[in-house]
């Protein structure tokens, strides 16, 4: 589509003119008082928006060390320590690890705890696991089963009669049979991960061997093997992505797609060094892509108050990570004191020509951008209190400029 410059040059003239006329003073005050928003209205929006995000409910059933929890690392790009933080118990017999938080969850991780190692009956583990798929709350939540096998495990009886009965409970919920710890069978003068798919005779006819022993207990099954840094086989996260593709086929187009943009943007954190960044951008992304999700999605909300929820939430999150336990409010301070002047100054350069109407404006790739600058400016502000040092409000703003215009082409072009 060719655009009609002396048209835009007309629209720039004119508001070029207005804006000598009227002071961008008020306008930012009214985009200040846009973040004060109090607690109570923060949860009533976060309710509203939990109740339209595309959330995913991953069940995952194996024995311990059968990696589980390196899916759950792979897939959230979080690190095992904070994984390992992160799980809640959730019933007897599971724990829950909510990605990026509770209160606003893309994914819900479902572990089995203890599995085939004699201290669960099995009865029990499927009378939870068959609770779980039904309840009423997440029955609106898309679901998923990975199964886990370690290649080289053949006793598996146990999670055979388990998978059984859940797919003679809930046919309709995909499974998924992920075969894992692939290294295990390499030959001896194999000491790296080969091309992907592997072509090793040992490793296919272990997983030959598995797939006819789940026959008709799954859709789909892959092959994975994640592991540490220290043991030194790369990559780290081999068949990460036929893991996240044949996820994404299993699953309703809308949770397919927030799963992708989750992991689009895998190498974000390893741009800055240090660990709490790295962290904290495995936060950001996703409150990002909901913030693009909600500004996409029709809420029965003004898309500013959603997007302050959202944001709120985030810098709760981000506030925890560097050791600041902030309430709803403190939160709201903080993105008040962070990103009110910047809007106030994107509103006088760029967006001036869309007042009234602001609300229309904020698309998905905008909202999106917006919200990863603004963690990142977060995160410069709660490093410097963890340095003792005093934030310094120009390294901020400079900060989140910066993340700004490097986030809107990377979320554009992910949209597009």
């Amino acid at each position: 589509m060719k655009w009609d410059s002396s048209w835009l040059n007309q629209i720039r003239d004119g508001m070029a003119e207005a804006t000598k006329r009227v002071s961008i003073e008020p306008m930012a005050k009214t985009l200040q008082n846009w973040f004060k928003v109090d607690e109570a209205e923060v949860e009533e929006i976060l309710k509203k928006v939990r109740s339209e995000l595309p959330t995913t409910e991953a069940l995952l059933v194996g024995k311990p060390q059968s990696g589980k929890s390196s899916i759950v690392r792979g897939l959230t790009g979080v690190s095992a320590e904070i994984i390992g933080q992160g799980f809640r118990p959730h019933t007897q017999y599971t724990q829950q690890y909510c990605y990026p938080t509770e209160d606003l969850p893309l994914v819900i991780f479902t572990d089995t705890v203890g599995l085939g190692d004699g201290t669960q009956a099995t009865s029990e583990v499927i009378r939870e696991l068959v609770g779980e798929l039904q309840s009423s709350e997440s029955e609106t939540n898309a679901k998923i089963l990975l199964l886990t096998v370690k290649i080289s495990d053949f006793a598996t009886d146990t999670l055979k009669q388990i998978a059984g009965r859940i797919r003679q409970k809930r046919p309709e919920v995909p499974v998924l049979l992920v075969v894992t710890c692939l290294h295990e069978l390499y030959p001896p003068d194999v000491s790296d991960h080969p091309e992907y798919p592997p072509n090793l005779a040992e490793v296919d006819r272990a997983f030959t061997r598995i797939q006819e022993d789940f026959k008709g207990l799954f859709d789909r099954a892959v092959l994975i093997d994640f592991t540490l840094e220290e043991d030194e086989f790369h990559p780290t996260f081999y068949g990460l992505e036929p893991l996240m593709d044949t996820i994404a086929e299993l699953l309703p187009e809308a949770e397919a797609r927030t799963i992708s943009q989750l992991l689009s943007d895998r190498d974000a954190g390893q741009q800055i060094s240090g660990l709490y960044r790295d962290a904290a951008r495995r936060y950001i992304l996703p409150f990002s892509v909901m913030a693009g999700a909600a500004a996409a999605i029709p809420l029965p909300l003004a898309t500013m108050p959603v997007l302050t929820a959202l944001q709120v939430s985030m810098v709760g999150a981000l506030g925890q990570l560097y050791g600041q336990t902030l309430s709803p409010s403190q939160a709201g301070g903080v993105v008040s004191a962070i990103a009110g002047g910047f809007v106030a100054q994107a509103i006088g350069r760029e967006l001036i020509k869309f007042v009234p109407g602001f609300g229309s404006v904020i698309a998905a790739s905008w909202a999106s951008a917006y919200t990863w600058a603004l963690g990142e400016a977060a995160c410069v502000y709660f490093g410097d209190l963890m340095g003792g040092k005093t934030p310094d409000p120009k390294r901020i703003q400079a900060a989140m400029r910066e993340a700004f215009s490097d986030a809107r082409h990377r979320f554009k072009t992910s949209k597009g």
